[in-house]
C-alpha cells in the first residue's frame, strides 16, 4: 500500500530461453527454477514462456488455465513457497487466443490470469487483446502485471499505480532492435509512478527473432538496481525494496495533472498571430 513501508521482497528474475513448442518441458524448467531458489518470494518468467514466441504456432499451443503444465508450476510454487508470474498462450472462450500471464501465489493457487492489452505487430493477427488491467495480491504485495508492449505506454502503469499497486512487474519477449526502447521505458514507468519495477525479458533466437535479455530491477527513483546480461540466460535473485515516499515535490501520484483542452493556434498571413 502506498505511504507505508512494506517488507522487502526476494525476486527471481528468470531470464531464460524456452523450448519452442513444448509447454510441458518449459513448465518443468519453471518448476526446477523454483525448487533451486526456495528463498524467492516471487519468480518472474518471460512473455509466452510456455509456448515460445512463434506466432504461427501460438494458437495450436494455447492452454487452458487448468492445463497440466500450469498445474505442475502451481505444485512447484506451493512446495517452494514462491509466487510466480509465467507467460503463456491462453485458450479463451469462443476460440479466442490471448497472450497471457498466469499469476500463481506462494501456496500454489492460480490467483488470476492477465491478458495483454497492447498487442505488438503481428500479435494483433493472432491474439485477442485483454480488456482490463489487474492488481493481483501475490506474496503479500499488490502486484501490477504488464506484458512487454504494455510497458511502452505510460497510461497502463499510471492507472495501476493509482489503483493501489505497490510493485510493477513486466514480463517481456523483447527483441532486437528494441533493447534501448525497453531500457528507457522500464525506468520511466518506475519513475513516473515512484514504484519499484521488476522487468524480465527472455534471450535466445526463435522464429528469426533475436531476443535481447537485459532483465532488471528498477527502484522508485528510476535507478537500475540489478541488471542481468544482454545475451545470456540467467537465474538472478534480487531484493526489491519498498521504501517510504521520498521528496514530496516529486511524488507524482499526488500531483497528477488534470487533462486540459488542447487549442490549435493558426498562423495568420504575414507572420503575426
Amino acid at each position: 500500500m502506498r505511504g507505508a513501508v512494506a517488507d522487502d521482497m526476494e525476486v527471481l528474475l528468470a531470464q531464460l530461453a524456452p523450448v519452442p513448442g513444448d509447454p510441458m518441458a518449459n513448465a518443468a524448467r519453471v518448476a526446477d527454477a523454483l525448487a533451486a531458489q526456495p528463498a524467492a518470494d516471487l519468480a518472474v518468467l518471460p512473455e509466452l514462456f510456455l509456448s515460445g514466441y512463434d506466432l504461427a504456432h501460438a494458437p495450436g499451443l494455447a492452454l487452458d488455465p487448468q492445463d497440466p503444465a500450469l498445474e505442475l508450476i502451481g505444485r512447484a510454487a506451493g512446495q517452494a513457497g514462491t509466487a510466480a508470474l509465467v507467460g503463456f498462450a491462453e485458450r479463451g472462450a469462443g476460440g479466442a487466443v490471448h497472450n497471457s500471464l498466469a499469476a500463481i501465489d506462494d501456496d500454489g493457487r492460480l490467483v488470476s490470469v492477465y491478458r495483454k492489452v497492447q498487442l505488438f505487430g503481428g500479435e494483433r493477427e493472432v491474439f485477442e487483446a485483454g480488456d482490463r488491467l489487474l492488481v493481483i495480491p501475490l506474496a503479500g504485495h499488490q502486484v501490477a502485471p504488464l506484458l512487454c508492449f504494455d510497458m511502452e505506454f505510460p497510461e497502463p502503469a499510471r492507472a495501476l499505480a493509482e489503483a493501489g499497486a505497490d510493485l510493477l512487474v513486466t514480463a517481456a519477449a523483447n527483441m532486437a532492435p528494441y533493447f534501448d526502447d525497453h531500457e528507457l521505458a522500464a525506468r520511466a514507468r518506475a519513475l513516473d509512478n515512484r514504484l519499484p519495477h521488476v522487468y524480465v525479458n527472455r534471450v535466445g533466437v526463435e522464429a528469426g527473432l533475436e531476443f535481447v535479455g537485459g532483465s532488471r530491477v528498477i527502484g522508485p527513483d528510476g535507478a537500475v538496481q540489478v541488471q542481468c546480461p544482454r545475451d545470456a540466460a540467467s537465474l538472478t535473485m534480487a531484493t526489491v525494496g519498498f521504501p517510504e515516499p521520498g521528496d514530496e515535490a516529486v511524488e507524482y501520484l499526488a500531483q497528477v495533472p488534470q487533462r486540459l483542452p488542447v487549442h490549435h493556434i493558426h498562423a495568420v498571413p504575414g507572420g503575426s498571430r
